[in-house]
Formats: C-alpha cells, sequence, structure tokens
C-alpha cells in the first residue's frame, strides 16, 4: 500500500493546526498579561513558534492535496481546546499562567503522538510533526525553570 492521506490523516492534521493557532492566541494573550519580563519574553517566542508550527502543518497539508479546514464542522465537533482559553486568559497570575501552559503543552504531546501512531505516515510529515513534539517537550522543561521566576 502507498503511503497516502487519508481524510482520517487531513482532519487529524487539520485538528493539530488548529490547535496550534489556539496555542498561539493562548500565548500571545499571557504575553500581554505577564509581568515578569523573563516570562513575557518565553510567552510571545511560544507564539510565534506555534505560528510557525501552523505554517509548516498547513504546507504539509496542501502538499498531499487535502483540504484546509476553515473551522469547519468536523474540526468544530473534534476540537478540544489546547487549553481551557478561558480560566487562561483570565489568570491573574504569572503562576497560574505557567500552569495552563503545561497543562496545555502536555495535551498537545498527546495530540501529536496521536498523529504520529498513524499507519503509513508519509516520512515528511512524520519528520515534521517529530521536530515539533520534540520541541515542545524541550519547552516543558523551560516552563518549569520559569516557575522559579513565579
Amino acid at each position: 500500500m502507498s503511503t497516502t492521506y487519508t481524510e482520517k490523516l487531513g482532519e487529524k492534521l487539520n485538528t493539530l493546526l488548529e490547535k496550534s493557532y489556539d496555542a498561539e492566541k493562548g500565548y500571545h494573550k499571557a504575553a500581554e498579561n505577564a509581568k515578569n519580563p523573563g516570562l513575557k519574553g518565553y510567552f510571545e517566542r511560544k507564539s510565534k513558534e506555534r505560528n510557525q508550527f501552523g505554517h509548516a502543518i498547513k504546507s504539509e497539508i496542501r502538499n498531499y492535496g487535502q483540504e484546509i479546514d476553515k473551522g469547519g464542522s468536523t474540526a468544530g465537533s473534534m476540537h478540544r481546546a489546547w487549553m481551557d482559553v478561558k480560566s487562561f486568559f483570565s489568570a491573574d497570575s504569572d503562576e497560574s499562567m505557567l500552569e495552563a501552559a503545561i497543562t496545555g503543552e502536555k495535551a498537545a504531546i498527546d495530540d501529536y503522538q496521536d498523529v504520529l501512531n498513524e499507519i503509513n505516515l508519509p516520512t515528511s510529515t512524520a519528520t515534521l510533526l517529530t521536530n515539533q513534539v520534540s520541541q515542545i517537550k524541550n519547552d516543558i522543561n523551560t516552563i518549569k525553570n520559569l516557575e522559579d521566576l513565579t
């Protein structure tokens, strides 16, 4: 069987794409609200990184002739927020924003693993997602170090 993009894989990648953009917005908002300058810089970097992740995933979906979901029914019904956006946005302290970020990153790793467990995943997609999930895992350690700042 050749390596092809199935509709199911297209849906999973679209969900990952949507969550990348959710994370980007969440980190952007956190950067605006963070009091600690080191934390503010970290959240800004994470927001830009997730934007780049999203663009890379979008290119990958297009390269294999799949549709980019513009927030339609499938993504909407399957969509589990990157983190509880309301609690993240209303977080009144750097510490609570960091906690929400850790929770969100752990959920993101699970989402990536779900796609990486697909059979017949094209090499380019597997490589892209493996690199992105490695970055997320490394950043969980960074977040834990930043907790000392709060």
